[in-house]
């Protein structure tokens, strides 16, 4: 398998130190808009470095993404990239002739009358709109493959295939007691991600009623969750795994709830109050004249690179499944999770735990891809492949998961 990773950020360089411990692929090529950052990723591997290489590529130019599968004779593109870009390299590895994997599908967009009650356009619609090309083409795009989606959608489906008969309620549950040293806002993972996904209407499932929408940070509850994090106050938060999971797992609900913390909502409703979440650029004054700027990227650059954060860091971070249904003849509840100790990821990886705990899933399934374990055609979420080759060789990868009664 011959890999094009593109984006050289927090994941995308914790992917190329979790895949270069692995010997499923024959070369991965690291392109980012700052070559400086694919050779710094590159540089940092030493001796693993020989099977990859630094390139330049904008990630919203196809036709030069395309170049870059070709030049290299690329299998498959691994979008490391914020969602932005997610159309445009998936379009380009289609036209390639190449598989495509990422961590966050296609951008939502609200409903423009019944923002909070009825979806517009979902996540991913554009990607599934056209799955019928892939699947003619026997291509595989292998869709919200981090670790929410990702991991999560597999504990789904390995819940529907081995621990229950009926299953009543999905919901991704996700907490952590992660600290920063020296900051009093620091999110440990793309703001500019952040305030997507947690700004946007909230999506919620449930059979006979379809995808609806609910407000901002609704439906408080608090979550417990395992190795010593505890009591986290989780909220709904639109993700993707609400509508992966439907499409291949039944359950009569699905959810999924974030624990950002008072403090961190209030932070994300005052940048929504001064419209400093929007993407649309504002013009500002400048040395050289007005400049076109767009306020998130402006946050985003004003906060620090999560990727920076990780000496700074301490705690954990969990992501995980609750499902609640019946298993011969009887009510059952578990919780099927994952945690990182950011002290652990650091000192084994270099990688703060947030992104550490992103990258490992799709190396993770770029090698059961790669050695024929999952195969299959079209736009497929997680769920569309079976979960127990997965939970076992993340184990094998040092990294276990567990699984809770409740």
């Amino acid at each position: 398998m011959r890999v094009l990773l593109v984006g050289a950020g927090g994941v995308g360089t914790a992917v190329t130190r979790i895949a270069a411990r692995r010997p499923f692929f024959e070369a991965m090529v690291v392109a980012d808009h700052d070559p400086a950052r694919a050779k710094s990723a590159v540089a940092a591997l030493g001796e693993r470095g020989a099977r990859f290489r630094a390139e330049r590529v904008d990630a919203g130019d196809e036709a030069a993404v395309v170049a870059l599968l070709e030049r290299h004779s690329c299998d498959v593109l691994l979008n490391a990239t914020d969602p932005r870009f997610v159309m445009p390299l998936f379009r380009a590895a289609r036209t390639a002739g190449a598989g495509y994997v990422d961590m966050a599908m296609s951008l939502s967009r609200p409903h423009p009358e019944r923002p909070y009650e009825e979806c517009g356009v979902k996540l991913g619609d554009e990607q599934f709109a056209l799955a019928e090309e892939w699947e003619k083409a026997g291509a595989l795009a292998l869709v919200g493959m981090g670790v929410e989606p990702g991991l999560s959608d597999v504990f789904a489906r390995h819940a529907a295939d081995e621990l229950f008969d009926t299953i009543e309620e999905i919901g991704v549950r996700d907490g952590a007691n992660l600290t920063v040293d020296g900051y009093d806002f620091a999110p440990s993972f793309s703001i500019w991600t952040t305030i997507e996904e947690c700004l946007n209407p909230p999506v919620v499932y449930e059979d006979g009623r379809g995808w609806f929408t609910t407000e901002p940070f609704s439906e408080p509850e608090v979550f417990d969750f395992p190795d010593g994090i505890g009591p986290v106050e989780c909220v709904n938060v639109e993700h993707e795994e609400v509508l992966l999971v439907p499409r291949w797992v039944p359950a009569r609900r699905v959810t999924f709830k974030y624990g950002l913390g008072r403090e961190f909502i209030e932070t994300l409703r005052t940048l929504h109050l001064l419209g400093l979440d929007r993407t649309d650029p504002v013009t500002v004054p400048g040395a050289a004249g007005p400049v076109a700027v767009s306020p998130r990227d402006v946050v985003a650059a004003c906060l620090p690179d999560p990727a920076t954060l990780g000496e700074r860091m301490h705690g954990k971070t969990c992501a995980g499944t609750w499902v609640r249904g019946v298993k011969d003849g009887a009510p059952r509840e578990v919780y099927l999770y994952h945690v990182v100790d950011n002290q652990w990821s650091m000192k084994e990886y270099g990688c703060q735990a947030v992104v550490w705990q992103t990258a490992v899933n799709p190396v993770v399934a770029l090698e059961l891809l790669a050695t024929g374990v999952w195969s299959g055609a079209g736009v497929l979420g997680p769920e569309a492949f079976p979960a127990r080759p997965y939970l076992d060789l993340l184990t094998a990868y040092g990294s276990p998961w567990g699984l809770r009664e409740q």
